[in-house]
């Protein structure tokens, strides 16, 4: 659902604060409209993850299509360029362009880029020993970002993030510990598997959730033997980009996106989203959703014809 309107300085902060959150979004930007459409061009708005718009591109018309489209492309990773409008007003469609036709009262048309935000992982490394800093400048050089700690608060642990703790004996069990209630994305352990074994035993004696402690892992990086320690930063980061890759770090993998049940509305013909804010009215046991309050009125007044044109349409 929509948020109170935003300007574009708004929206652009909310985009900040979303990746600085890790998590994954969609930003919108009208490049082209014509009235008498609400949108403007340049409006700008923001799908997240779970539906939520933040910001302005359009009225109720052009809703329920930037949801569906906006998480769809967040799904594939790929941007789109959307022409929303009357069919009868939308002409030669370019090539590249995803036309979606529209039934709005108010005739207008918009064309809407769409492009996924896919966060850059944070790597935090705790410990201060050679690996350690050598690992956090392999992980800016990716462009990711990299952030050394002697010691780990929960709270400085980003949604969606690597927790590598290197302390090497100085304190293992309690960089673990807050590492684990942090609840990374991915946390990986510095220390031989024998090692291992101890600090998460200490871990499962001490109360930490089973689940959280059998999800480290142990020793961290890719199994290369006898290794300097620039090779094992190496190591740990070649392990990163594969988790990266299969999606479970940082949302680099969009993956599936749930999306929001869909119905036609019966008067107009425009596509709503099928939940309360679509005004409801049963009829012969069969729920219909409106696009305004004059569709639903229009249908209540005489039902009848409308139910026999869904029923026409669906043979």
């Amino acid at each position: 659902m929509y948020e109170e309107a935003q300007d574009g300085w708004s929206v652009l902060e909310k985009a900040v604060e979303l990746s600085r959150a890790g998590e994954r979004f969609v930003l919108a930007t009208v490049v082209w409209r014509q009235g008498p459409s609400s949108g403007k061009a340049g409006s700008k708005a923001i799908v997240t993850e779970s539906g939520e718009v933040h910001g302005w591109i359009g009225g109720a018309c052009a809703e329920p299509v930037l949801i569906r489209e906006a998480l769809a492309a967040l799904e594939h990773g790929e941007p789109k360029l959307l022409l929303l409008g009357m069919e009868d007003v939308m002409g030669d469609v370019p090539d590249g362009m995803v036309s979606v036709p529209i039934s709005c009262q108010s005739d207008g048309a918009l064309q809407v880029h769409i492009e996924p935000v896919i966060p850059t992982p944070t790597v935090v490394v705790v410990g201060r020993s050679p690996m350690a800093h050598t690992l956090v400048e392999l992980v800016d050089a990716l462009g990711w970002h990299g952030r050394l700690a002697e010691s780990l608060a929960t709270e400085e642990v980003p949604a969606g993030s690597a927790v590598v703790v290197a302390t090497q004996g100085h304190g293992d069990e309690d960089a673990l510990t807050a590492a684990i209630e942090a609840e990374p994305a991915w946390v990986g352990l510095v220390a031989s598997a024998k090692r291992g074994e101890v600090v998460l035993g200490y871990l499962r004696d001490h109360g930490a959730r089973e689940d959280r402690v059998d999800a480290v892992q142990v020793p961290a990086g890719l199994d290369l033997g006898h290794t300097t320690h620039r090779e094992m930063a190496a190591s740990i980061l070649a392990e990163l980009v594969r988790v990266r890759a299969t999606g479970g770090l940082g949302g680099a993998s969009a993956g599936p996106v749930e999306q929001a049940a869909t119905a036609i509305d019966p008067v107009c013909g425009m596509e709503v989203t099928a939940d309360e804010s679509s005004r409801p009215l049963e009829h012969d046991g069969t729920s219909y959703y409106f696009c305004c309050p004059g569709c639903r009125a229009a249908f209540a007044a005489d039902p009848e014809s409308y139910t026999r044109s869904v029923h026409a349409d669906q043979e």
